[in-house]
């Protein structure tokens, strides 16, 4: 998987990092300029956090190999790398194109299949090479891509990074009113979501 060779080299990263126990049992990190690191606040979550810098919550936990997600206020964390700002962009404009009208948790699994698909071998390993992967999703063809996107869009989209590697696997998605690919149909339906049925 492409997400466990990143988690490895990440992994890796952290031997140049110290980490000094105090006691009041916070962790502090001395770190290179080029690694976020963020203290945790009152109220704080690893998905609070993932939401908020548009990272995987799994990732967060990983990388700063947390035995759980169980966090306390003072506790420095590593950051994992995020998308561009134009890579966010992008998806949350397809989320847009391809899930107006439905449900939050349409838009959200529609931006997860891109990331899936970003993790699966069988497609391109940047999120602009798969929206723009020929044929694969309408509104790249007919232009609605360029649309801007809308709140609740940029929203879904912050929250698919937050989620992404936690069990989602659907890497396709199709209106079943709206295609008569018979290939589509041939996938194994993972859930139904408003007018959308996701696949894999």
């Amino acid at each position: 998987m492409k997400k466990l060779a990143a988690a490895m080299l990440a992994g890796l990263m952290m031997l140049s990092f110290q980490f000094i126990q105090s006691k009041n049992t916070h962790v502090n990190a001395e770190t290179l300029d080029h690694v976020d690191i963020y203290t945790v606040q009152k109220g704080d979550s690893l998905f609070k956090i993932g939401l908020k810098y548009g990272v995987s919550e799994l990732e967060i936990k990983e990388i700063n190999y947390l035995k759980s997600k169980k966090i306390h206020p003072g506790q420095k964390l590593i950051l994992p790398e995020t998308i561009s700002k134009a890579e966010k962009d992008l998806l949350a404009r397809l989320v847009h194109a391809e899930a107006k009208g439905e449900p939050h948790e349409g838009k959200v699994a529609v931006a997860l299949v891109v990331l899936n698909r970003v993790e699966d071998d069988r497609f391109p390993d940047k999120i602009k090479d798969v929206i723009y992967q020929k044929r694969q999703f309408q509104p790249v063809d007919n232009g609605s891509i360029n649309e801007p996107s809308g709140e609740d869009s940029k929203k879904a989209m912050m929250e698919a990074l937050a989620l992404q590697g936690q069990g989602n696997e659907s890497i396709f998605f199709f209106n079943p009113d709206k295609t008569n690919s018979k290939w589509l149909r041939t996938k194994t339906v993972t859930t139904v979501i408003g007018n959308h049925r996701f696949a894999k």
